[in-house]
């Protein structure tokens, strides 16, 4: 009994730690932005960063606890069929936290979080993932090193090896 009392209020503790260590306000997330980025502007939860040429935005909705990270990549009218099919295997299995999506007739990468629980280490990660997504864009459509199975290659993999 002792012993699952002493868990509890551990637990209890642990969990309230991590929840107080990931209120992440707009005020907070421009300081990390501002020191991550080569450039800054805009206004609070409205920001445009460059990283290495290129751009990014950040918009957060605080009464709707929403935060998003996106790159612009190119014109919908610019891409072919085949392209709109990598982007989707990639939203499976090479673009881990972010996506690629459609709006305003441009292709963007995109990384949503609530606001509030974002943590240093995540947001960190969502810019790198972006950055990562759109310039792979064309080539391996990737945001990390990692991927997740994907049966079709590993059939043509195992096929090669046959030859």
């Amino acid at each position: 009994m002792k012993n699952s009392f002493l868990l509890t209020i551990i637990i209890v503790f642990i969990v309230t730690f991590s929840v107080q260590s990931q209120n992440m306000t707009n005020d907070k997330l421009e300081k990390i932005i501002y020191v991550v980025a080569d450039s800054l502007r805009g206004d609070t939860g409205n920001w445009q960063f460059m990283i290495k040429e290129r751009i990014l935005v950040c918009i957060t909705d605080k009464k709707n606890n929403r935060m998003r990270i996106m790159s612009p990549i190119i014109e919908q009218k610019k891409l072919a069929y085949i392209d709109m099919l990598k982007l989707m295997e990639a939203n499976f299995h090479t673009a881990l936290d972010v996506r690629y999506a459609i709006s305003d007739d441009l292709l963007w990468s995109v990384y949503t979080h609530p606001l509030k629980e974002l943590s240093k280490e995540e947001l960190l990660s969502a810019i790198n993932q972006v950055y990562a997504a759109a310039i792979t864009y064309g080539t391996t459509y990737n945001s990390t090193g990692l991927t997740f199975p994907n049966r079709k290659e590993e059939k043509e993999k195992a096929a090669k090896k046959k030859i």
